[in-house]
């Protein structure tokens, strides 16, 4: 997996922190029980990581907590072992497994880094919009824990950026519902769709789009004066947007024109954003 360089600094920070040099013999995946001395399982495990022996790594960081449990080393070890499934693409497991260690460590200094892991797992898991966005929002709610509980923190700051990209895939995912609505031909149905873009989302890169489709619901519907104050709106905060423009031209086919409502709900959602 290749990392841009906030999120990469971030994780090789979180090994620093939380790992001790490397030393002894390469682990090999064995079921069998042979007791060893914790330092041991523990530095073969990092060595395994660090040669990219991702499978032996995470085998080795399991045994630690198998052979140690509630140890030092355990501790570490359950971090280690969440990070090292999370690089295999093994969200479940990384999910679990830090997952574990917050219910056994809520209070452990790695405990940001342990949400911080359970929310780029899912994060990683945002699908297209055209598929479902149950994920996004398990993603979304994960990184809102995140910047809730530790909002000084490097993973917070990373976790807020990617806010932004679930919030404009849950955005896409309603406004292609109400485009498909509006091709049927079900106006309060995709009204219903890009009303909420513009309540929920007002600061994605959808808004404009959704306000034209509104401009356009509402004249369909013949509720004229909603149709204008979105027109209006959309031309006050987008005023070179192509889709206010679009906008214009169907009010003014219809001997209207964009008229602003300060007591209207569209006004009032986009008050605080622009």
């Amino acid at each position: 997996m290749t990392f841009t360089s906030p999120l990469r600094a971030i994780i090789l920070s979180a090994m620093a922190a939380i790992t001790l040099s490397a030393c002894g013999p390469s682990a090999t995946l064995d079921a069998q029980y042979i007791e060893r001395p914790v330092e041991v399982i523990y530095n073969n495990a990092v060595e395994e990581l660090e040669a990219g022996n991702l499978i032996f790594a995470a085998a080795e960081f399991d045994e630690v907590e198998r052979q140690h449990p509630y140890s030092l080393w355990a501790r570490r070890a359950m971090v280690m072992a969440a990070y090292t499934y999370y690089l295999q693409n093994k969200y479940d497991e990384a999910i679990a497994t830090a997952q574990r260690f917050l219910s056994l460590y809520p209070g452990n200094r790695q405990a940001s880094y342990a949400y911080y892991l359970i929310a780029m797992s899912y994060y990683e898991r945002i699908s297209d919009v055209k598929r479902d966005q149950s994920t996004t929002e398990i993603a979304k709610q994960a990184l809102i824990e995140l910047i809730r509980r530790y909002p000084e923190t490097d993973y917070a700051r990373d976790a807020i950026m990617k806010l932004d990209l679930t919030n404009d895939n849950l955005a896409g995912k309603e406004m292609d519902i109400g485009r498909f609505y509006l091709r049927k031909g079900h106006f309060a149905a995709a009204a219903k769709r890009f009303s909420n873009v513009v309540a929920t989302y007002p600061t994605t890169a959808h808004v404009p789009e959704a306000l034209h489709r509104l401009t356009e619901v509402y004249l369909s519907l013949g509720i004229t004066q909603e149709a204008q104050n979105a027109a209006a709106v959309l031309g006050y905060n987008f005023p070179d947007s192509d889709w206010y423009a679009d906008s214009y031209r169907i009010l003014v086919a219809r001997d209207l024109r964009p008229v602003g409502d300060e007591s209207s709900w569209i006004s009032r959602a986009l008050e605080k954003v622009f």
